[in-house]
């Protein structure tokens, strides 16, 4: 955007959020017109980050677009406690060396959307680690026991009878003094992150500190438009795949649904989102073209423009033509004399990531061996060597496997 005002800004950085407290605080920061401290902390556990981890480090992309301070926090000092968000079990503490390599993971990947020379990478073991026994204590007194038991989880747990351990009660507080040590004006999440945010704004006054503002983004629904996004459930696209991957699996999503990523994982703004509404809406543009121009702007953030364009090609080749794609993937597996399960072969050879989400695709019809179907979720090929079965999982993934 050239030169926007400060209302098209405001609008720009609130568009796609789920919580803006305070939209009035926002926009007199912005008045001031000194780049603001916006602070995004992230769990040292180093997914293998698909697009719905993106939703968040996009909204910081904006704020680096408007010239504003972005820091990437690694959580190394509370990925020692482990975020209790949403867990009914204490979690188990990270080392250091795997905090380390987790650390040099996760920017491998968030680099691939924010610009890594505006991007401020800190540990959140700088501060908290300083704070000693007698800084912790101090710390602890700034809050009550009853207003961290307002938590969600921690009251489940609590009224349930299930063990809260005293450190699990001191996240919240940690993440909060992070905002206080960074003197932040934003803190982003998503909307599980919210009472953990909101803490920061509280801490931030008791410390005679302008309370940040608090930006939540919404939990993105996967593939199948129902359950939040993640590589458990299958249901998701992975920054780091085949650009043909993304794209097919981009073009499987309702038409509904498009517009949810348009707003959650493109850099367009709302008024040009709802433009291209319209458009479809009246006709002038068919909702398959609109599907086809998000498939390649989220490859091109990941890949480039000539890996955008090539996957649309072959998706037209395979899917429009209905031809098989132009290079297929061998893979060779260890023979058996016994017969081996189809759902543990396609998992094997990198079809699925889980054997479950093999089964279930199996029981949907959703899997060929040799342009045959089976529904039988514990269908069983001949694995002797020499065998050899051309595998198609879901529209999209191909294998010929070969035992060897």
């Amino acid at each position: 955007m050239d030169h926007p005002t400060i209302d098209q800004q405001l609008d720009y950085l609130a568009k796609g959020t789920v919580d803006l407290i305070e939209r009035a605080d926002l926009k007199t920061k912005l008045l001031r017109g000194k780049p603001l401290t916006v602070k995004v902390g992230f769990d040292p556990t180093a997914p293998d980050i698909h697009l719905g981890h993106t939703v968040v480090i996009r909204k910081m992309k904006h704020f680096q677009q408007h010239g504003h301070r972005v820091i990437f926090l690694i959580g190394d000092f509370t990925g020692m406690i482990g975020d209790p968000t949403g867990k009914k079990v204490t979690r188990p503490a990270l080392s250091r060396e795997e905090i380390e390599q987790n650390a040099e993971t996760y920017k491998q990947q968030v680099y691939k959307i924010l610009d890594p020379e505006k991007t401020e990478i800190r540990f959140n073991s700088e501060w908290l680690g300083a704070l000693g026994s007698e800084g912790m204590i101090r710390l602890a007194a700034k809050y009550t026991l009853a207003r961290i038991l307002e938590r969600d989880d921690f009251r489940k747990r609590f009224d349930s009878h299930q063990p809260i351990a005293i450190h699990e009660l001191l996240y919240p507080l940690a993440q909060a003094y992070d905002s206080v040590a960074l003197k932040c004006d934003v803190e982003m999440g998503g909307t599980d992150q919210r009472f953990n945010l909101l803490v920061g704004r509280d801490l931030m006054r008791e410390y005679g500190l302008e309370p940040q503002v608090v930006i939540t983004m919404p939990l993105l629904e996967g593939l199948d438009g129902v359950e939040k996004m993640s590589k458990s459930l299958g249901n998701y696209i992975g920054i780091n795949e085949a650009p043909d991957q993304i794209f097919g699996k981009v073009m499987s999503i309702s038409d509904d649904l498009m517009w949810k990523y348009y707003t959650l994982c493109t850099d367009l703004t709302p008024s040009q989102i709802e433009k291209l509404k319209g458009e479809v809406g009246s006709g002038a543009v068919h909702p398959m073209q609109a599907k086809r121009d998000l498939a390649k702007s989220i490859i091109r953030d990941f890949h480039d423009e000539a890996a955008a364009e090539t996957a649309e090609a072959e998706f037209r080749r395979i899917f429009s033509n209905r031809e098989a794609p132009t290079e297929i993937e061998e893979k060779q597996l260890p023979a058996s004399d016994d017969p081996q399960l189809l759902a543990k072969v396609i998992t094997a050879a990198g079809l699925c990531a889980t054997n479950k989400e093999a089964q279930r695709l199996i029981a949907q019809g959703g899997v060929t061996i040799d342009d045959t179907k089976t529904d039988d979720s514990r269908h069983a090929i001949d694995g002797h060597v020499g065998k050899s079965y051309l595998l198609k999982v879901g529209k999209r993934r191909f294998a010929r496997v070969t035992f060897v």
